[in-house]
């Protein structure tokens, strides 16, 4: 496939109105204006954000202008997209634009901000903080109470008794505006922003009289539909150190490799499909969830570094050894293990410390421990098969 094609089929879930009408555009040769939204309201991007920035990428190497805009407006709304219930808590735009930072660092990773094209960093505080009240009431003209309430997220709540905070039901308004202020040809975004981006189109068509394009992309889910990402607590983040990543990604379940072939990596469309028919006929998958991750690190990272991940996956997780490099904890000789596997980060409680050593996932130099209570001694403490630290006396 040509890169029109693959740019409007790879990691595409939808196109509004129709891929069509954007094709023909595309291959009269203009070049478009398009963007996507991120909100900092927390401060690690993960490999869900890949299948974004990686489309992002695409659309800048053709030449097109590309946007990353920082929702620091947005975020002081809080996005209802994906949530179940309504938020505790709603950040300030300060708190947004501190997270801001390290948003741009990951994100570097894929997209390029200097150079040849480089992409624009935008802010929409910078206009959504200065909307009046009458330019507020003028763009809610463009919808109607009805519109707003039947998205799908919003009558699961109302079924379920939940909250929905009138801040929320605002957010599409906000995010459809940013489409006016940065006057754009086309918005891209996970599938679960498609309310949003078509928010977009309406106040585009509304207060612009022209076309805005909408991309959705496919989300990256488990075997269990959820999402890949901070809300559900399964974060994969794009700054794992390299072990940690690989190891993740060989954790999560099979059915997510063809989908992470074609989400997160370069592999061609053919090669897929042959891995596709591989894993249809009952070949084992080790092998190719193996060569995920490696193209995976080795596209955060380099070639060198992925490969060092798969060997030390390959050594500790399928070998049953130690690896190499194992950073040290500082003990004091009266601490429990149950304490130190808590203290060290082995362990998000001790709850979890205690369940772990229960189902026999812990050891201490190779010898299974039973008792959480038991006392810690020097040598290496080992959680799972990725887990370890080098426990030192003081």
């Amino acid at each position: 496939m040509d890169k029109i094609e693959e740019l409007l089929t790879r990691g595409v879930d939808n196109i509004y109105p129709t891929k069509g009408e954007l094709e023909k555009i595309l291959r009269n040769g203009k070049k478009l204006k398009l963007y996507q939204g991120f909100d900092p309201t927390g401060t690690q991007l993960h490999i869900g954000h890949m299948v974004g920035f990686r489309k992002l990428r695409q659309w800048q190497d053709l030449g097109h202008h590309v946007i990353f805009l920082i929702g620091d407006g947005t975020g002081q709304a809080g996005d209802p997209s994906g949530k179940t219930t309504a938020r505790d808590k709603f950040m300030t735009r300060d708190e947004l634009r501190k997270n801001a930072t390290d948003y741009v660092t990951q994100a570097r990773k894929i997209v390029n901000f200097d150079g040849e094209n480089p992409v624009e960093i935008l802010y929409n505080g910078d206009w959504l903080n200065k909307l009046t009240l009458v330019d507020i009431l003028d763009i809610a003209s463009y919808f109607s109470l009805q519109q707003l309430s039947e998205r799908d997220l919003f009558q699961e709540r109302m079924k379920k008794g939940e909250t929905i905070n009138f801040r929320e039901f605002l957010y599409p308004l906000l995010q459809g505006y940013d489409s006016v202020a940065m006057e754009v040809d086309l918005e891209i975004g996970g599938s679960d922003q498609t309310f949003n981006m078509l928010a977009g189109r309406t106040l585009v068509k509304a207060m612009l009289n022209r076309e805005k394009f909408v991309i959705t992309t496919p989300l990256l889910t488990d075997s269990e539909g959820r999402k890949i990402g901070k809300t559900e607590g399964n974060v994969i983040g794009l700054t794992d150190a390299p072990n940690d990543l690989f190891g993740k990604i060989m954790s999560l379940s099979d059915d997510i490799i063809v989908k992470g072939f074609e989400y997160l990596t370069d592999v061609s469309i053919t090669d897929i499909k042959n891995i596709e028919k591989e894993l249809a006929s009952g070949n084992n998958p080790m092998s190719h969830k193996k060569k995920l991750a490696y193209e995976v690190v080795k596209q955060l990272n380099d070639e060198v570094i992925a490969k060092s991940a798969q060997e030390n996956f390959e050594n500790t997780v399928q070998g049953g050894q130690n690896p190499t490099e194992i950073t040290t904890h500082i003990s004091k000789t009266d601490q429990t293990i149950e304490d130190v596997m808590t203290e060290s980060g082995l362990a998000e409680s001790k709850s979890e410390a205690k369940r772990l050593i229960q189902q026999g996932g812990v050891t201490l130099n190779d010898k299974k421990i039973t008792d959480p209570d038991s006392q810690i001694e020097e040598g290496i403490l080992r959680v799972g098969k990725r887990k370890f630290k080098k426990i030192e006396l003081k």
